[in-house]
This record gives C-alpha cells, sequence and structure tokens, in this order.
C-alpha cells in the first residue's frame, strides 16, 4: 500500500465511523507528497503508528512514489554519462536504461549490480547497478523509517539506504544526509552515519557522527532511523547503533534536520571507499529489499 492509499483509506475510515471533516491522523500531508509529523506525537514513538508502506510485492515499480535513479540525473548530481571516470564516489554506475539492475520477485525488490555486456557498443562502463529514490514523491519530517533488506556480499560492492533534503531550504550550507546503512564488501557490519556542514565542512567531529552495527550477513536485516526534533536515534534488528543530539546553539550548520527528507535505496560498485572490483566472478549481486515502513 503506497502513500495516497494509507492517507485516502485513514480519511474514508474518518468519514464513515466518526463523521469527521478532516482525518484524525499523526501527521500533516503538505503538498500531497509530504509527512509532517504532527507536534504533539514527534517525544512518544510508543504511540507511532504506521503511515506508509512498500512490500515490492507488485512485481512492479510503484512510480507514484519511486523513480530510478540514473547517472547524475537527480538534482544533486548533474553530469554525463562520459564523466563517469571522474567520480571517485557514489553512483559511478548506476543506470535508470538497464531493466538488469530493477528486477522483482514475488516478495521483494531487487537492485542488482552486474557486469555490463554490451560497454563497447552502449554503455562504456564496465559495470551497472540500479537504485530507486523518492524525491518529489514521497518525503517526511520527523518519525521512525525501517528498511527490511538483504545484502549479497561482494568485493567492491556499497549498498545503502540514507536520506537527503527534500527542497534544500539553506542555499548557502550542507542541508544533511542520514545514512540509514552502508555496508562494504563482506562485512558483517554495516554503518550509520550523520553528515551535515558542521561534519562535512568544518570538519567537527563532536558529538560522534557514526557507527557501526551487526548485521547478519547472510539474512534480511531492518535498518532503522527514529528521528526526533532534538534526535536521530539509528539501529539496526532494533538495536541502538548511536544518537546523534542536536547542540542547543549551535544552529542550523549542525542541525539542518528540521526539515523534509527524502529516501534512497541504491547499490553501488566501487569508489574511494569500498575499492575495486577485484573479484568480477562474484556478480551479479542483489540488494533484496522486502519492505519500506514509516511511523509517526
Amino acid at each position: 500500500m503506497n502513500a495516497f492509499n494509507f492517507y485516502l483509506s485513514a480519511l474514508l475510515a474518518c468519514l464513515i465511523l466518526e463523521g469527521c471533516s478532516t482525518p484524525n491522523l499523526p501527521y500533516e500531508l503538505v503538498d500531497g507528497y509530504i509527512f509532517i509529523q504532527k507536534e504533539e506525537r514527534r517525544n512518544h514513538p510508543d504511540e507511532w503508528k504506521l503511515v506508509f508502506e512498500d512490500q515490492f510485492n507488485k512485481g512492479a515499480l510503484d512510480y507514484s512514489v519511486w523513480t530510478r535513479i540514473g547517472l547524475f540525473t537527480s538534482p544533486q548530481w548533474k553530469l554525463p554519462v562520459e564523466k563517469w571516470r571522474e567520480n571517485t564516489g557514489c553512483f559511478r554506475y548506476i543506470t535508470a536504461t538497464d531493466d538488469n539492475v530493477v528486477q522483482f520477485d514475488k516478495e521483494n525488490i531487487l537492485l542488482r549490480g552486474i557486469v555490463n555486456k554490451d560497454s563497447l557498443s552502449g554503455d562504456p562502463r564496465p559495470f551497472l547497478t540500479g537504485g530507486i529514490y523518492s524525491w518529489g514523491k514521497f518525503a517526511f519530517q520527523y518519525g521512525r523509517i525501517e528498511v527490511r533488506a538483504k545484502l549479497d556480499p561482494a568485493y567492491g560492492a556499497w549498498p545503502a539506504i540514507w536520506m537527503l533534503s527534500e527542497k534544500e531550504i539553506y542555499p548557502d550550507q550542507h542541508n544533511g544526509e542520514m545514512d540509514i546503512m552502508e555496508r562494504l564488501n563482506h562485512d558483517d557490519f554495516a554503518y550509520q552515519t550523520t553528515h551535515n556542514h558542521y561534519t562535512i565542512t568544518l570538519k567537527q567531529d563532536i558529538p560522534r557522527k557514526s557507527k557501526t552495527g551487526n548485521i547478519r550477513s547472510d539474512d534480511y536485516n531492518v535498518y532503522s532511523l527514529s528521528w526526533y526534533p532534538d534526535k536521530l536515534v539509528y539501529a539496526i534488528n532494533g538495536i541502538e547503533t548511536i544518537t546523534y543530539p542536536k547542540i542547543p546553539g549551535a544552529g542550523t550548520y549542525q542541525w539542518p534536520f528540521d526539515q523534509p527528507f527524502y529516501l534512497l535505496i541504491d547499490q553501488q560498485l566501487e569508489g574511494s571507499w569500498p575499492g575495486k572490483i577485484n573479484h568480477p566472478e562474484e556478480l551479479p549481486i542483489n540488494m533484496t529489499v522486502d519492505w519500506v515502513r514509516l511511523y509517526q
């Protein structure tokens, strides 16, 4: 069930059962797709309810919620495919045009990393990967986001679940990034990290921005972020890894997290952090995503 079905179901139930003109929902829906958690619920996680879910079990991508990530075509990255060699970070091999990198089984979406079989006459990149993002279609502010996923290992693999600001309301600074999961190579742990102008540009390392948590490397894990007005609480399989707090008086350089964010889920290969694909026989690999859920 997508965001709009949740909204319409709640509205209908309210009208039928209570005879009211507006639904008693835990959020305000802004611009038709941004879930802003109501203030009175933000510090009471025991009262949070499921407000959005995608189970990826319909055999196709719900384009009312998601867009496939293309090479440097999202708002933050704009470079032509010929420039891929200059990229040492993420999205080096991402593509929105090859259906082999975004597939489905009966219960999951498979975001894949594959050897590119047409690197001579078509796309020049030796590998291709798949990813999805929700910019302009599904965003939220505060609440708990959870993603259940299984990650195939490979040397050079770099799957990620992360969030960026929907509107970038601070033009003179980094608008923040919440990395709910990054896993490298064959690691049996994953990173959970907070980025902002304070940590990236000003190089401040207090409070601590990142920590790892153990994962079941051959099975599904649930990666989550509970987002409050004054802290970010990361967890893996319900076990908290790190809390990133808002520092009183530090300003938006340290806490730009008072605006809506959208979600990215992608399989990445190579880059400065995971290193090279030095065992291509390990490919193809899948980032198998079971579901995404938002509670507010």
